[in-house]
């Protein structure tokens, strides 16, 4: 059974992101395409889609003509852009570079990993990313454009990109930054005169919409964020024995890694601590002032090369006496082996984010095993004496103290293959929608088969010549969207996770792609799965399967939780990825009556039935319903079943009729107040349903539906399929309210519905719930028959129109 990871694992107050609404100077595009190492996995290399927003070249334009210096109104330089779970009891200014320093620079000398210095935002997920970006050049460039600056052509705006669920997005800002006491709040450079990862954190909290959205997280967002990659989890205690050999591919292939340590607490770096804000903002200001006091006694006035005033965040990291920090997440940097004494010992450089506290074990910058290396060697591993954040480690000693690690390729490659290969990739992107689509893990079998299905194709073998199995490897990687920026609504991440079937043999002979059935997984074992549900942005596996179709099934572990994902497949060789949706199809409907028809059909109704008119007319009003309803409730279920033409001129047919014109009346038809006390009568002599009956509006919504001439009543015949249909779907109802609430689950309806005769798509189903089910997630017998006799007028609408059969109509306005 599946079994969710709980918070000693991964905290459940991370969360995700979406691009905003708001962001009006955001510019999206799409595409895509496989190839080398730095070809896109989701468009990487493709231009920006220009949209309707203004491009930042056109902002740019703008400003210089008028010679004026940006504002962003999306993000503005207030409290909004800052905190939001409450006001902050400092003050802060909002400056631009060129107020903080007098020669500011966006990039001094190359940007690199040492240029970036944690402030006091916890975020140094987010920094521990930047810094491993730093090590592969042109996805530097991808992200950071660098034709920006702060002298040629300055007009104070700035503009960074981000890979966001498909797309590549471009955020624009202005460069005003929060301060205190002129020194930079948050993320600032080991140079205090340059700004490019200050400007590129504020972008990118103004994608999640504030600063604080940025508390707390996963590297892995940031680092599939900058690339459109595939990130791989590892648990180091549960690593694979050859994890330094896939860590030394991954570093030779340009992916970005990052490693982290959790504390006692099972507090991981990738959650975002239940602090107090406020308590933050404190601490925040005792160390801004205890940096002022410690530096202001040295002759850095006038100068703008000094240091940045680099503070170590003190909010819920925990330093150990080896130096190194728990609950905090440390960039890896580079995987070497050297010569220690005549033998080989292998190494990994890290580097803290802080842009000091250092390992202070074997390895460090002042250890003595640097002592017997010589200084070739020395220059090659870049060694230096410097309290810079950045440190050499033991593998040993890392892998005794590290916990986690994870690495983001840039194309899902086998890290532990010897040569570069060519992936194919597909993206799907789906919805949990509760009451409908969001049926939780496998652990909920009466809603689990409701959520998406995906049918995957494995359509050839891998290429491996030592490898006898005929076997397809592929990687699934399930990620969730729009949580981070709803933090402040109280949103979490998910627990999430994944199954995967096998299709039967005679749906993937038949190329059947139906929505799998309830008993499918109750009676089948899932093929494959993510080891477990896990509360990440993403999750994701390697799988190895033989030739077939499949389909794979992603939820989230509790069952009614709503939100977005996006589910990739990567395969080796040749795929096929889609969602399952029915056929929109009903069974034929009998012809829908119209107008000339109707007027026929009262005509027959008044020449039969008047001379027995006049003498019954005085009470009809109190006596035609109840009689009606003795006579409806008793008739024989052959009657029901039986069709139009076997119905003409029985005795039960006339008595039909008599019953009508009693309740119809002298127009020879039915309104919606009649209806409903028909109805409303004949349903309560039904003990076994629980129901407090039909609404006046239900009845006027049925009627609408019915009525072809706008007269707002229905005439015999109407009422006759009307009817006939109430009988047949009360049944339905009654096999589906197994605990006689008078109510069913609104995940039975998919069920239902098909009983009735009609095949929805999943966008239907959705819109069924949203619309008729209650806060409960329940649909009782009013609606439930609202819904059906809508989806019949639809379809016998439909059919009539389509005269040709092809299932494409034509209206004017009036139809």
């Amino acid at each position: 059974m599946p079994s969710a990871i709980d918070a000693a694992v991964a905290q459940q107050t991370a969360a995700g992101s979406v691009p905003s609404p708001t962001i009006s100077t955001t510019t999206e595009g799409a595409g895509g395409g496989t190839g080398g190492i730095y070809s896109a996995i989701i468009s990487r290399n493709q231009p920006i889609t220009r949209v309707k927003e203004k491009t930042y070249e056109e902002l740019h334009k703008k400003c210089l003509e008028k010679n004026i210096l940006y504002e962003d109104p999306d993000f503005p330089p207030n409290e909004s852009s800052l905190f939001y779970s409450q006001k902050i009891p400092i003050k802060f200014e909002w400056k631009r570079p060129r107020e903080i320093c007098e020669n500011p620079r966006f990039i001094i000398g190359g940007a690199n990993r040492t240029d970036i210095c944690q402030g006091e935002l916890g975020d140094c997920w987010f920094l521990a990313a930047i810094a491993c970006l730093t090590l592969n050049k042109k996805l530097l460039c991808r992200v950071i454009p660098h034709d920006q600056s702060f002298i040629q052509n300055y007009a104070g705006i700035f503009h960074f990109q981000f890979w966001r669920y498909g797309d590549w997005v471009d955020v624009v800002i202005d460069d005003c930054l929060p301060t205190y006491n002129n020194q930079l709040v948050f993320t600032k450079s080991s140079q205090r005169n340059e700004f490019w990862s200050a400007l590129l954190e504020k972008a990118y909290a103004k994608l999640h919409g504030s600063y604080e959205a940025l508390k707390g997280g996963n590297t892995t967002e940031a680092m599939e964020d900058f690339t459109g990659g595939v990130t791989e989890f590892y648990e180091i205690k549960d690593a694979p024995k050859d994890i330094y050999k896939i860590m030394k591919h991954a570093i030779d292939r340009g992916s970005l890694m990052a490693s982290s340590i959790d504390d006692n607490l099972g507090f991981s770096y990738g959650a975002a601590p239940r602090n107090n804000i406020g308590e933050l903002i404190a601490r925040m200001v005792k160390n801004l002032e205890n940096a002022q006091m410690t530096h202001s006694s040295v002759g850095y006035q006038g100068t703008d090369e000094r240091p940045a005033w680099t503070i170590m965040p003190m909010q819920y990291e925990t330093r150990m006496s080896c130096g190194l920090v728990k609950g905090h997440a440390y960039s890896v940097t580079a995987v070497e082996e050297t010569t220690f004494k005549g033998e080989k010992i292998r190494l990994v450089r890290l580097r803290n984010p802080w842009g000091q506290v250092e390992w202070n074990g074997p390895w460090s910058d002042k250890s003595e095993e640097w002592n017997f290396v010589n200084e070739a060697e020395k220059t090659r591993l870049q060694h230096k004496i410097m309290e810079d954040g950045e440190f050499w480690i033991s593998f040993e000693d890392f892998m005794r103290h590290f916990t986690k690690l994870e690495i983001c390729n840039l194309t899902p490659d086998t890290l532990e293959a010897d040569k570069l290969q060519t992936w194919t990739v597909s993206v799907n992107e789906g919805r949990w929608v509760r009451g409908c689509s969001a049926g939780g893990c496998r652990n909920y079998p009466d809603t689990f088969w409701t959520n998406p299905q995906y049918r995957l194709k494995l359509l050839e073998e891998d290429d491996d010549p030592e490898d006898e199995e005929v076997i397809c490897s592929f990687l699934v990687a399930l990620m969730q969207k729009n949580r981070r920026k709803e933090r402040k609504l109280g949103a979490n991440l998910y627990t999430i996770g994944f199954a995967i079937y096998e299709v039967p043999a005679l749906d993937f002979m038949h190329g059947n792609k139906h929505h799998l059935q309830k008993d499918f997984f109750l009676y089948n074992a899932s093929k494959a799965r993510s080891k477990t549900y896990i509360n990440m942005r993403e999750i994701s596996e390697r799988f190895r399967l033989p030739p077939s179709e499949y389909v794979i099934i992603p939820s989230t572990y509790e069952p009614h939780q709503e939100g977005e994902f996006i589910l990739r497949v990567f395969s080796e060789k040749r795929s096929l990825s889609e969602e399952v949706e029915n056929m929109i199809e009903a069974e034929r409907p009998s012809p829908i009556i119209f107008v000339s028809d109707r007027a026929n059909s009262n005509k027959e109704l008044t020449a039969d039935e008047d001379d027995s008119k006049d003498g019954e007319k005085n009470d009809i009003d109190e006596k035609k319903v109840s009689a009606a309803n003795v006579f409806i409730s008793s008739l024989p279920v052959s009657f029901q079943r039986s069709s139009t033409k076997a119905r003409e001129g029985s005795e039960e047919e006339k008595q039909f009729r008599n019953i009508f014109r009693q309740i119809a009346g002298d127009d020879m038809e039915i309104n919606a107040e009649e209806l409903r006390n028909v109805l409303n009568n004949v349903v309560k002599k039904h003990k076994d349903l629980k129901t407090e009956g039909f609404e006046l509006e239900s009845c006027r919504s049925m009627i609408a539906l019915m009525d072809t001439d706008g007269s707002g009543k229905i005439n015999f015949d109407e009422f006759r399929h009307l009817w006939d249909k109430i009988k047949s779907w009360q049944k339905i109802f009654k096999h589906y309210d197994t605990d006689h609430s008078g109510t069913i689950n609104s995940y039975e309806m998919r069920n239902a519905v098909k009983d009735a005769g009609f095949r929805l798509n999943n966008q239907l189903y959705d819109i069924i719930t949203m619309r008729y089910a209650d806060k409960n997630m329940n649909i009782d017998f009013d609606s439930f028959i609202c819904c059906f006799v809508r989806l019949d007028a639809m379809f016998r609408a439909f059919h009539a129109f389509d005269k040709d059969g092809d299932g494409i109509i034509k209206l004017n306005v009036l139809e």
